[in-house]
């Protein structure tokens, strides 16, 4: 059978082989490098043991990727008692090669683009009109009209994209598109911001400056935290994985079960029936898990973004991914596993760089360890409001008496780090990702912000500027009537929840406002704050009044309502700051900012 194709069309399948055997080849290096310098504890390397493996691994090699191949030998090794696998043949499988059509790969004489408006592009690629094309006539133009989404600005330049068929049977566009941006300066930072990852706290930062040169540099702080608390999607991301697993487990069973089956047994037909319906639901789980991360990523991305330029920040310092290793117990490496830290970072450097801002990483070991005010040893024990239960929370020094969140001081340490050693920063060629690997540590100095003028601010500064009466007898006439005392009026705060507790509803009717259910009658089975009503419960009202319920029962019902699945985040809020805090280096403190 002879298929007619073009040198343009064999020039991309040769350029997607090509990427294949590249992979494959920084593969073989990766493990080739692991079994050469293979220690006797796999989980556990020495300093030595790390340095020879790094001499020998090649360039850009990341932890995840050492981690991940290691654990893969060890599997290995384990099967096959005791032996090690030869090289990257015998440890894996050939590797799949996608279904796609490089575009990129062909000239104007097999594919063009061009776009028509701000909101659309036209391709044009000359197709195959048969599976088995035998001459030029099998070959036509196609006309593919492309509607850009909003994220593609209108000056941004379309590149040619890939061809990809997906599970429905249609063809996706995957369509590159790059915009021109100043690339940020490596040094002369003296604003910056800093941020310290978290499990359920996502991101919690602070603003430092730089003040000062040489050996009397330091950094000053306003001592506000910023906080990206996603701990409702944490938990429902966590449910999400929860249910996978148990799919997968099911999925396996019941293909072990028909394993055993013969092809001729009744039951085989309906345990395959089973098997692909759990396929199905764990794809649509995943799925789902997916998405919810990356919408989860770009948010805590543009809200990072969003506060370092409202700041007045040039730079953005995180934490080195390649230097946070979990160790302990697998529930706290599970739940690390499972973060977006990766696709996270990328988003910020993505958006940084549209708004002309350096994202650089630090060395992350110690930050939590070292007091940000004294760099003295901190003791972590749970926060104030949490003293009946287990965790470390909350940092104290005993040396300075300081005591706030522990993410909040790392922060600190953070950009203390970044902005004192960012002479060291290092820029890679492939990729421009930013990173310092020296580590210098210095104390913070948390320094009030300049306040807004207020009236009596005003009157004081008019009276220092008036000239000086003399003394005397007054010229204008008195008051004929003393000034009223005025009582200040206080009014009481509208509570978040109800003061009276709601009625149960007796039909399909609205509820009232609140925080309470819908649903008039609960399903066998139901937890309560789930299209359930809670069971009622003896309500304590405040000492002389009956009016109004206890500030304990508004926080239990406050409470419950969060815990009702909804996809809620909560973040300080980004407010247009200036940057000048603190003694500049003239040893002036900055001028008051004036009312708006």
């Amino acid at each position: 059978m002879v298929v007619y194709v073009s040198d343009r069309v064999r020039r991309a399948g040769e350029e997607q082989a090509a990427r294949a055997l590249r992979l494959a080849l920084h593969h073989r290096a990766v493990v080739g490098a692991l079994l050469a310098t293979w220690p006797a504890d796999p989980s556990r390397r020495t300093r030595a043991e790390w340095t020879t493996l790094r001499e020998v691994l090649p360039a850009g090699t990341s932890a995840a990727e050492i981690r991940n191949r290691t654990r893969q030998i060890r599997d290995f090794a384990r099967a096959h008692d005791g032996c090690l696998p030869a090289g990257l043949c015998e440890l894996e499988e050939p590797p799949a090669v996608a279904a796609v059509v490089l575009l990129a790969a062909m000239d104007r004489q097999q594919t063009s683009l061009e776009r028509v408006g701000d909101a659309g592009a036209r391709l044009r690629v000359k197709l195959p009109l048969c599976a088995a094309p035998a001459s030029r006539r099998d070959w036509a133009w196609h006309v593919i009209d492309l509607r850009l989404p909003v994220t593609v600005e209108a000056d941004a330049a379309l590149h040619s994209p890939t061809l990809r068929p997906t599970r429905t049977g249609r063809i996706a566009v995957d369509l590159p598109h790059s915009r021109p941006v100043a690339t940020g300066e490596a040094t002369g930072h003296t604003v910056a911001v800093g941020f310290d990852w978290g499990v359920n706290t996502l991101l919690t930062g602070t603003v430092g400056r730089l003040t000062g040169g040489g050996a009397t540099a330091r950094v000053l702080t306003d001592g506000r935290p910023l906080i990206y608390d996603a701990t409702a999607i944490s938990a429902k991301l966590h449910r999400l994985r929860t249910h996978r697993e148990h799919l997968a487990a099911k999925r396996d069973h019941y293909r072990a079960l028909t394993t055993g089956l013969g092809t001729a047994h009744r039951a085989r037909d309906e345990l395959l029936d089973r098997t692909a319906s759990l396929e199905r639901e764990h794809a649509r789980v995943c799925a789902r898990i997916r998405h919810l991360n990356d919408a989860l990523a770009w948010s805590a991305a543009r809200w990072a973004v969003d506060q370092a330029a409202a700041l007045g920040a040039s730079v953005i310092y995180l934490e080195d991914l390649a230097t946070l290793e979990t160790r302990g117990r697998r529930r706290g490496n599970a739940r690390l596993s499972g973060q977006i830290r990766g696709t996270l970072a990328e988003a910020i450097r993505h958006l940084a760089a549209k708004r002309g801002l350096t994202v650089a990483a630090v060395p992350a070991r110690g930050t939590s360890a070292l007091c940000p005010r004294c760099l003295a040893t901190l003791g972590h024990h749970p926060a104030p409001d949490r003293l009946g239960e287990r965790g470390w929370k909350w940092a104290h020094c005993t040396g300075c008496d300081l005591s706030l969140d522990r993410d909040h001081a790392a922060a600190r340490r953070i950009v203390s780090r970044g902005l004192l050693a960012q002479t060291h920063t290092l820029t890679q060629r492939a990729t421009g990702t930013r990173t310092i690997h020296t580590t210098v540590d210095g104390p913070v100095t948390v320094a009030r912000r300049p306040k807004k003028t207020t009236r009596r601010m005003r009157h004081a500064h008019r009276a220092q500027t008036l000239p000086v009466q003399p003394a005397g007898p007054k010229t204008t006439p008195a008051k004929a009537r003393p000034t009223p005392t005025r009582r200040p009026k206080t009014t009481r705060r509208t509570p978040e929840v109800r003061t009276v507790p709601a009625t149960t509803p007796t039909g399909a009717v609205k509820r009232p406002a609140g925080h309470d259910t819908q649903t008039p009658t609960p399903f066998p089975g139901q937890a309560p704050g789930h299209g359930a009503p809670a069971p009622r419960r003896p309500e304590q009202p405040l000492p002389g009044s009956g009016r109004r319920l206890s500030h304990e029962t508004c926080r239990q019902r406050t409470r419950a309502a969060e815990r009702t699945g909804f996809h809620h985040t909560h973040a300080t809020e980004v407010h247009p700051l200036t940057p000048r805090f603190g003694p500049h280096r003239d040893g002036t403190r900055p001028r008051r900012a004036r009312k708006a």
